[in-house]
């Protein structure tokens, strides 16, 4: 997996490459752990270069989502496609998590 890290308008922008999954998780923790502290309390998930996401995927975005929002913040996901998005919907994630086509429009929108 790969993870680039952006502030763009104030928002911190990650965006992951590959898959999220048991193998991966615990390095997408560690490389957004500095999303979790500081100001930079808005984050976007820039999922549209994600190709797979398991359960284990899925508790890492809980668990950001409850730290930031615990502190102030927010969380977005944005360019969710096929097997993520289908996995997001069903696990029911996109009732508490505003869903947006690109990072233009998370950042724009939210």
């Amino acid at each position: 997996m790969e993870i680039t890290i952006q502030n763009e308008n104030g928002y911190l922008v990650v965006k992951a490459v590959g898959r999220l999954d048991t193998n991966t998780a615990a390095q997408f923790e560690q490389e957004c752990a500095p999303c979790l502290t500081g100001t930079a309390n808005k984050t976007v998930l820039d999922f549209s270069k994600l190709e797979y996401i398991s359960s284990a995927g899925l508790r890492c975005i809980l668990s950001m989502a409850k730290k930031l929002k615990a502190g102030g913040g927010s969380l977005v996901l944005c360019g969710l496609n096929g097997l993520v998005e289908e996995v997001i919907r069903i696990s029911g994630f996109d009732s508490f998590l505003p869903i947006f086509a690109d990072v233009a429009c998370a950042i724009k929108e939210n």
